[in-house]
């Protein structure tokens, strides 16, 4: 699976998504537009966008800010298409990439992906070749709690629908198809129990460790690079990187 540092690496993505709330919510706004445009406005008919305000929410956007987003997306129509592309590469040393994108204009975000690519010392690679290296999963990742039972949270997990419950020291991982993820992710959630995160995404089956502190600059500046750009939904790599 994943790294050991799971949780240190998604409270350290959280910490920097706070300081660029902005953005963030701009990008979810995006994701609900394409679920809304898919499916319609009403989360109890359409499960794409019941993920995506479960998914807005664990990242404290706001309930009316998720309100506004599809109030405007149902609103505008066909005035704006976003389409969604994968593109696959990679950075130092090999580590695998995978960047998930929204937009309205291929040719800008092709290029500021390549662009990314080639400051942090990797490269862009043709489609299919990474993605076999990683399982498309739904995940959903809890925090230790006094007042979380492993053995009653296992149980809960696994009777919704979950295919793996991976206990870890810091908290508790739950690995799911990406069919059943809606399901376990709302089991768990009318029981009140906080995740600290919770998407279906794309789970390395092997992990690349950088052992040179340029790799590790390098990688860093890659991620840096595509996380900032406004067409970039998600990135999704098979790099272990050092507990902070």
């Amino acid at each position: 699976m994943a790294g050991h540092s799971k949780f240190a690496n998604i409270k350290h993505k959280k910490a920097k998504a706070d300081a660029q709330k902005g953005k963030i919510f701009t990008k979810l706004g995006r994701e609900i537009a394409v679920a809304v445009k898919e499916g319609g406005p009403d989360p109890n008919n359409n499960r794409k966008l019941k993920d995506i305000i479960a998914k807005a929410k664990s990242n404290n956007m706001p309930n009316d800010t998720i309100e506004r987003s599809i109030k405007k997306a149902a609103g505008e129509g066909d005035s704006i298409h976003y389409e969604e592309i994968l593109y696959e590469g990679y950075g130092p040393s090999g580590v695998a990439v995978i960047v998930q994108v929204l937009t309205d204009n291929k040719n800008r975000t092709a290029a500021n992906v390549r662009h990314a690519f080639t400051k942090g010392g990797g490269n862009l690679g043709t489609t299919g070749c990474v993605s076999f290296m990683f399982d498309k999963k739904g995940q959903i990742v809890i925090e230790r709690a006094e007042d979380i039972n492993e053995d009653d949270l296992m149980m809960l997990a696994l009777e919704a629908g979950a295919e793996d419950f991976i206990a870890e020291e810091e908290g508790y991982e739950i690995i799911t198809t990406p069919e059943d993820f809606s399901t376990v992710r709302e089991t768990i959630e009318e029981q009140n129990i906080p995740m600290l995160s919770a998407e279906v995404a794309m789970i390395p089956q092997t992990t690349t460790a950088l052992s040179d502190p340029e790799d590790v600059k390098k990688m860093n500046k890659l991620l840096e690079l595509l996380e900032e750009d406004d067409d970039v939904q998600e990135v999704f790599h098979n790099w272990e990187e050092d507990d902070e």
